[in-house]
Order: C-alpha cells, then structure tokens, then sequence
C-alpha cells in the first residue's frame, strides 16, 4: 500500500476521523475563500492567489493540526510547531508530486490545483 507507512493510520478510528473531517473542512474553507476573493481579478491576480493560499495553508496549518492531535493523543505539550516558511522549492515539490509520497504531502498538492482551478475557472458576474 501506498501511503502504508504513514502516521495517519497509527491513529485510532476516532482520531482518523476527526482529522479527515478537520483536513476537509480547511479544503473546502481554503476553496472558498479563493473563489470569494478572486471575483473581479483578472487570471495571473487569480493564480497569484491562489498560491498565496496554498503557501499560507502550508506554512501555518501544522498548528491547526496539532491542536487537534492535543486532543486526540494522550500527554502531548502544549507548543508552538509552525516553523519557518516553506521555500520554493518544497512548494514546486508539493505541486509536482515530487515531495515525499505522504497523505500530507499528496493532499497539499491536490489542494493547490483545486485552487487554481477555482481561481481560474471564476467566472466574473453578468453585467461586468
């Protein structure tokens, strides 16, 4: 399998849950967001934020995430986990599937043509 050795499957069923309900609903949030905010832009606007989007997802998202795991696993401390901003060379691997073959990483890669496809493909209201 794939993805056999990825820290999603050492979680319990609850816990696999509760992070597949709280990774789509930061999906559709991110989705929504880029379709609400790019109306009136023209196309490199729309790419442009689109990848801002993705960046900031991939770079504080790990705190999002973490809160959850203080809940779901026993005796974690409280910390601060978001590091340094990606760089654009993680962020080209992201993109191009070329980062290490994990749900994360696999997943952000999905996000970001989810993104441009919304951004690209928002068609300006009738009228304008």
């Amino acid at each position: 399998m794939l993805y056999a050795e990825d820290s999603f499957f050492t979680l319990s069923m609850g816990g696999r849950v509760a992070l597949g309900v709280l990774s789509v609903t930061l999906a559709i949030a991110c989705l929504w967001f880029v379709y609400w905010i790019v109306e009136g832009t023209g196309r490199l606007v729309r790419a442009l934020i689109a990848i801002a989007v993705l960046y900031l997802f991939v770079w504080v998202s790990p705190q999002i995430y973490y809160l959850l795991y203080l809940v779901i696993i026993d005796d974690l401390p409280l910390q601060w986990v978001v590091q340094a901003p990606p760089n654009w060379r993680k962020m080209l691997a992201l993109i191009t599937f070329t980062e290490r073959a994990t749900l994360t990483e696999h997943s952000q890669g999905l996000l970001f043509w989810g993104l441009i496809l919304t951004a690209l493909l928002r068609r300006r209201p009738k009228g304008e």
